[in-house]
């Protein structure tokens, strides 16, 4: 069953993508014009992959098109280069809001008490089936490729967390004996942010990463790609730890 599915996908990302969604990719995701052309034709078999097993769904009235597919393609695929990889196997679906939508939240706070509300939202990321985005943002986030918010990154570097349960900052590392240092690093990256969060401190890291390990995650990688050299100059400990694991260095890209 493996040995079928590793060829089918061998075969997907041998076919050339349509120039029409090349286009879309060159228009709506800047960051892929600055990879080298081996990466660019890597990201394109794994965009090819990724639409085929993925389905989307437009919520809202949102009609589904293929700058919208690809578009979020492109973004969720730049997290599996170099790495040997099974396409966010937990993940089935995209549901894509035109804007910011509303959750409805609960909370358990302990003692049997549960807080319920709504919440404004960007995108999220279900532990068991889903994604859920908001495509303004996701144009919004691939446009500006230094500001280091990207909700595609986000949300799929918290599918990437989740493959091995829940979400908690720890992603399934590719030997064992990276977790230790893994622990150690983003464990201490975690409480400085969290440091500099309660004293105002202005940080590389967006400060929404002070709320949990796994938002720390999310966060740092939004970071490492959109603000490789500030976060390799400012935490270089953490920058390795995310280097090894995505088997990327773009702070090293010469045309970003």
């Amino acid at each position: 069953m493996f040995s079928f599915k590793r060829r089918r996908r061998d075969r997907l990302s041998a076919i050339p993508l349509p120039q029409s969604w090349l286009k879309i990719i060159e228009r709506n995701v800047p960051f892929y014009r600055c990879l080298p052309e081996a990466d660019q034709r890597e990201l394109q078999g794994h965009v090819q992959v990724f639409l085929d097993e993925k389905h989307f769904e437009g919520c809202r009235g949102l009609q589904v098109t293929d700058e919208i597919r690809v578009t979020i393609a492109a973004q969720a695929c730049l997290l599996l280069l170099h790495r040997d990889t099974d396409y966010y196997p937990t993940m089935k679906s995209i549901l894509v809001y035109p804007s910011i939508y509303i959750a409805h939240v609960s909370e358990s706070m302990g003692n049997g008490m549960v807080i319920e509300g709504d919440s404004v939202r960007l995108g999220e990321s279900w532990h068991h089936g889903a994604v859920v985005l908001s495509w303004d943002d996701v144009l919004r986030g691939a446009s500006d490729i230094h500001d280091g918010h990207n909700v595609v990154l986000h949300e799929f570097a918290h599918q990437l967390d989740q493959e091995g349960g829940e979400a908690h900052g720890s992603p399934i590392l590719p030997r064992r004996s990276m977790y230790i240092a893994w622990a150690r690093v983003l464990g201490t990256e975690y409480v400085h942010l969290q440091q500099d969060a309660a004293h105002g401190r202005r940080t590389v890291l967006d400060k929404y990463g002070a709320t949990n390990p796994a938002e720390f995650f999310a966060v740092a990688t939004e970071c490492f790609f959109e603000k490789a050299v500030q976060l390799k100059r400012k935490h270089p400990e953490l920058y390795e730890e995310l280097k090894l694991y995505y088997q990327q260095d773009p702070a090293e890209l010469p045309r970003c």
